[in-house]
C-alpha cells in the first residue's frame, strides 16, 4: 500500500541553505518538512569553523535584517570574534566569528525542532514528482512543468505545493584522499545517489564541481610557541541586530598563525603525480578563490611561503582546523607536508584532508527569485547552484524559502537587486554569468559597496523582512526610530555653526587640525580625518547622548557624503535599466543587427530585463543599444495591435 503525506513545502537538505529555507516557510505559516540524509548533519560545518569574513559578513548581516537565523545562531555559539579590514574604509569592514562547530549545529537543530509548522525527516529524497501543463502564456508555444511532490528512497510520497532543493555537496558525492576514493558526502556522511537522475529527466542541466578541506589536528600535538597568537576583538560586535551587545562580551579562544616553507613546497611538488587533481582523477572544477595547497604551490611558484591558520573547532574538542592547507594528497604525503610547518613538527592528524566532488546545476536555469524558469513551484539554493560557502548558501536559502512561501500564498515573489544588497549581487551573478567554478562572494563584486555596508544592513533590508512577515513589528519600529535619529543628528551637525573664536582655535590646534579662517559647521569639522565624533564633543555644547550604532551611521554618512551621493546617482541609472522589462515571448532572431554571440547568450539565459541582459557575458553595450531600439519598436507595434 502506498504511503503518502501532504504538506505545503518540501525542503530537500538541512545544511545552511535548507535551514533558512525551511524556517522561512514555517514562520510564514506553511506546513513544512525538511529532509536530511542524517539528522546529525543539520547545519553541519564540514569545512572551516567560522561564519562571516570578508564580504561574507555582509551576507550574514543582510540575512539577519531580512529575518534569517544564521546571525542569531552564531551569536549564541561563537568562541572568537573579529572585525576584519578596520584599517580600510567602512565599505569593506566585515565581521567574522569562530564557531563552536558542534554547538552551532546543535543550536540550529534546537531552533528547527521547536519551530511551529516544521517537521524534520531523516530520509533520502530520490525523485521529484512533476507533470507537464500548458503554459498560461499561450504565445510561448511550449509546455511548462509543475512540481507536485517528492518521493523518498523508501517509497513514501510527500505531496506539496513547492519544493526547495538545498542538497549542498551530497549529490553523487565522492571524497578523494590520494588514491583512496570513498563514495560519501562530507565528513563521511551518506551521499545522495539518486536525485541527480530525476533532475536530468526533467531536463535540468547538471555540472560537476569540486571543493576541499584541510586536515584536523590533535591540539596536544601542536607547539603554539612557534606560532603567532591571534586574539579576538576586545569589544565584540554581534552579527544579529536583535542580539544585545552585552550578551556577546565573552572570554574568547585564541587562533594561531604559522607559515609553509620551501620544504613544504618541495614535498608537494615531488608528489603532485599522486594528487587526484593533477593525476586527472578529479572531474569537477574547483574554487579559484579557495585553492588547495597543491594549487597554491603550482600557481604561485614565486611565493616562498603561504599563511596557515590554526583554528579551534570548539570548546570541548581537541580538533584544530588547519586553514589555508586544504589538500587531496595521500595520507602519508599529508603527514610529511604538515610536519614541515613550524609548530606542527609532531602533529597528529585526527581527520585527513580530502577533496569532494559533487553534482550541481547551471544556475542560468533560475530566475532571480531562485525559481526554475520552466518548473512551477521548484526552487534551488546553496551549493547546488554552484556557489561555495556557508553564508552564500544561507542567503540563497532564505530567498528561495521566502519565494516558495510567497508563491504558495499567491503573493508577489521578492527580488533583491544588486543595488540593494550583497545578496542581490550574489544571486544576480549566479543567474546572469557563466560560472564554471564554485562562486565565492567578494566585496569587489559589489559595484555599490559603499552603500551596501555591513553596518547598515538593517536600514536597507529590515522593511523588506517586515513586509514579508519574518521581521517583528518591534524590530521594524526599532529600525524606523534609528533612521529618524540618524537623520536628525546629521541635520543638526550641518546646522550648528562654529566660529573662529579663541576657544575653538585652541581646540583645533590641540588636535593638530587647521585653524578656521571663517565660520564652519560641526559636520564640516567632522569631515577632517584628524577629528572624530567624540573629539568634537568638546565644542558641541548642544549634543545629546545617542546609541553607538546611530553615531556610526552619522559619521559615515557625513564623512563619505560625496561618494555616497555619486553611488546613489549610479543606482538611479541602474534602476532605469532594470525597469526595462523584456517580454517573455521575444524572439531574438527577429532583432536585427544583434551579434551572433549575443543572440546565442540571450536565448540561453532568457533575461527578464535590459539591465540583466547587459550583465550577461558576451553581450556588449552595442548589443544592448540594438536591443533597446528593437524593444521600442516592439512596444509600438504591440500598441497598434491593441487599438
Amino acid at each position: 500500500m502506498e504511503n503518502k503525506e501532504i504538506v505545503d513545502v518540501c525542503v530537500v537538505g538541512a545544511g545552511h541553505a535548507g535551514c533558512e529555507a525551511a524556517l522561512a516557510c514555517a514562520r510564514l505559516g506553511l506546513e513544512t518538512i525538511i529532509f536530511t540524509v542524517s539528522v546529525d548533519s543539520i547545519a553541519l560545518m564540514p569545512c572551516n569553523p567560522n561564519i562571516g569574513g570578508s564580504s561574507k559578513g555582509h551576507l550574514v548581516r543582510e540575512l539577519d535584517a531580512l529575518g534569517g537565523e544564521m546571525g542569531r545562531n552564531i551569536d549564541k555559539t561563537f568562541i572568537q570574534s573579529k572585525m576584519l579590514n578596520l584599517s580600510k574604509g567602512p565599505a569593506v569592514h566585515s565581521l567574522r566569528a569562530q564557531a563552536d562547530k558542534a554547538e552551532y549545529s546543535r543550536s540550529m537543530r534546537r531552533v528547527l525542532e521547536n519551530q511551529k509548522n516544521l517537521t524534520i525527516k531523516q530520509a533520502e529524497v530520490c525523485k521529484l514528482l512533476w507533470k507537464n501543463i500548458d503554459n498560461i502564456n499561450a504565445e510561448k508555444q511550449k509546455e511548462t512543468k509543475k512540481i507536485y511532490g517528492v518521493q523518498t528512497f523508501t517509497g513514501t510520497i510527500y505531496e506539496c505545493k513547492a519544493v526547495v532543493l538545498c542538497t549542498g555537496t551530497y549529490l553523487n558525492a565522492r571524497c578523494l584522499c590520494g588514491e583512496a576514493i570513498t563514495y560519501t558526502g562530507p565528513n563521511g556522511l551518506q551521499a545522495a545517489g539518486h536525485l541527480t537522475d530525476s533532475l536530468i529527466s526533467m531536463g535540468i542541466e547538471i555540472r560537476r564541481f569540486k571543493t576541499g578541506t584541510p586536515a584536523r589536528m590533535d591540539r596536544r600535538s601542536l607547539d603554539f610557541s612557534k606560532m603567532e597568537e591571534q586574539f579576538g576583538d576586545e569589544k565584540v560586535v554581534p552579527f544579529s541586530f536583535s542580539t544585545n551587545p552585552e550578551d556577546v562580551q565573552i572570554e574568547q579562544v585564541s587562533c594561531y598563525l604559522t607559515y609553509t616553507n620551501e620544504k613544504t613546497h618541495e614535498i608537494i611538488r615531488d608528489n603532485l603525480d599522486r594528487s587526484p587533481i593533477y593525476a586527472g582523477v578529479i572531474e569537477g572544477t574547483g574554487p579559484r578563490y579557495c585553492p588547495s595547497i597543491e594549487d597554491k604551490v603550482v600557481k604561485f611558484a614565486d611565493k616562498e611561503r603561504h599563511q596557515v591558520f590554526i583554528e579551534p573547532e570548539g570548546l570541548y574538542t581537541n580538533e584544530m582546523y588547519v586553514g589555508g592547507m586544504s589538500s587531496s594528497l595521500p595520507e602519508d604525503v599529508q603527514l610529511k607536508m604538515y610536519r614541515t610547518v613550524p609548530g606542527m613538527e609532531n602533529c597528529k592528524i585526527v581527520r585527513n584532508a580530502y577533496a569532494i566532488e559533487y553534482d550541481c546545476l547551471n544556475p542560468k536555469q533560475l530566475y532571480s527569485t531562485l525559481r526554475f524558469k520552466d518548473v512551477i513551484g521548484l526552487y534551488s539554493a546553496g551549493q547546488l547552484n554552484g556557489s561555495s560557502g556557508y553564508e552564500e548558501a544561507a542567503a540563497q536559502g532564505l530567498i528561495a524559502g521566502i519565494n516558495a512561501a510567497q508563491f504558495i500564498l499567491e503573493k508577489d515573489e521578492i527580488i533583491i537587486d544588486r543595488s540593494e544588497a550583497y545578496i542581490g549581487v550574489l544571486i544576480d551573478d549566479l543567474v546572469t554569468k557563466d560560472n564554471f567554478e564554485p562562486y565565492r562572494m567578494m566585496t569587489s563584486r559589489a559595484e555599490y559597496r559603499l552603500l551596501l555596508r555591513q553596518d547598515n544592513a538593517d536600514l536597507r533590508l529590515c522593511e523588506k523582512g517586515y513586509q514579508v512577515g519574518l521581521v517583528s513589528k518591534y524590530q521594524y519600529e526599532k529600525v524606523i526610530c534609528k533612521k529618524s535619529m540618524i537623520k536628525k543628528e546629521i541635520e543638526r551637525l550641518k546646522e550648528v555653526k562654529i566660529g573662529a573664536s579663541k576657544v575653538n582655535q585652541d581646540f583645533l590646534i590641540r588636535h593638530g587640525s587647521a585653524i578656521l579662517k571663517t565660520g564652519t559647521t560641526l559636520a564640516e569639522l567632522l569631515c577632517r580625518p584628524e577629528l572624530d565624533y567624540n573629539i568634537i564633543a568638546e565644542i558641541d555644547l548642544e549634543r545629546k547622548p545617542l546609541p553607538e550604532d546611530v553615531i556610526e551611521q552619522v559619521v559615515i554618512e557625513i564623512k563619505y557624503e560625496g561618494y555616497i551621493e555619486r553611488q546613489l546617482h549610479q543606482v538611479e541609472q541602474f534602476k532605469k535599466m532594470e525597469k526595462r522589462k523584456i517580454p517573455d515571448n521575444i524572439n531574438y532572431d527577429d532583432v536585427p543587427s544583434l551579434r551572433i554571440e549575443a543572440r546565442q547568450k540571450l536565448k540561453s539565459f532568457h533575461p527578464v530585463s535590459v539591465g540583466q541582459a547587459s550583465r550577461i557575458s558576451g553581450v556588449s553595450p552595442a548589443d544592448i543599444s540594438v536591443l533597446l531600439v528593437y524593444l521600442e519598436q516592439y512596444k509600438k507595434d504591440k500598441g497598434k495591435l491593441c487599438q
